[in-house]
């Protein structure tokens, strides 16, 4: 299943990408060598990344031109909220973690910089810039679940990458490529590349996806 046009150009110019979706945190989890610990600092930082990017979801609401928009960041939000988060609240359950102390988490420096990085995108820009700073997350975690699933060599943290992997979060990330893609259009044209506004998306990319390896290296550091 493909993200769609416009991501595929934005990956394939970031030089940063296979360190973000090869990175060795993503190893650890398909071998079943990372640490528990590791895992569990990352979900309670993770959990706290989702409540902001629901919220920058939440802004593309605002920032929308059409009611296709509306209703596709609007069902995002949902999704995140009552979807993604739930799996984070369920795996830290089992170890005695509940949702208020994971609520309580406090923010690492680097969660900090990524979220804020993409919601200054949104309030900041308009659509395309807020979205240019999503994509990493949403379509990095669909080919991160996709590859682990084809290739993983233990099932401790089957769940996890099952839930990536899973016919309804690859919907997701098509989805969401069909939304940029039509985003583009509608506000570049039908040659986006030749846009001059062209070379401040890619680089919101590459940024948010820089920017996802500091996650990484932060989920290895508990």
């Amino acid at each position: 299943m493909t993200y769609g046009n416009t991501f595929t150009v934005w990956r394939d110019n970031t030089s940063a990408w296979p360190a973000y979706s090869r990175h060795k945190f993503v190893q650890g989890l398909g071998d079943g060598t990372l640490p528990h610990a590791a895992f569990l600092h990352y979900l309670k930082q993770d959990y706290v990344f989702l409540i902001h990017f629901s919220r920058a979801w939440a802004l593309a609401i605002t920032k929308a031109d059409t009611v296709e928009e509306m209703r596709f960041a609007a069902g995002t939000v949902n999704g995140l909220i009552n979807g993604e988060i739930a799996l984070h609240i369920k795996t830290c359950a089992k170890v005695g973690i509940d949702e208020a102390t994971l609520f309580a988490t406090q923010e690492r420096q680097e969660n900090l910089a990524y979220t804020r990085y993409v919601l200054d995108a949104g309030h900041s820009g308009d659509l395309l810039d807020l979205l240019a700073a999503l994509a990493p997350c949403v379509m990095g975690y669909g080919e991160i679940g996709r590859h682990l699933a084809a290739t993983k060599t233990s099932d401790t943290y089957a769940e996890w990458i099952n839930t990536y992997a899973s016919a309804e979060y690859q919907q997701v990330c098509h989805d969401v490529g069909v939304l940029i893609d039509g985003a583009v259009a509608r506000r570049l044209g039908n040659d986006p590349t030749a846009s001059p506004r062209w070379t401040t998306l890619q680089a919101r990319f590459a940024m948010a996806t820089q920017l996802e390896v500091g996650f990484w290296d932060m989920g290895l550091d508990p």
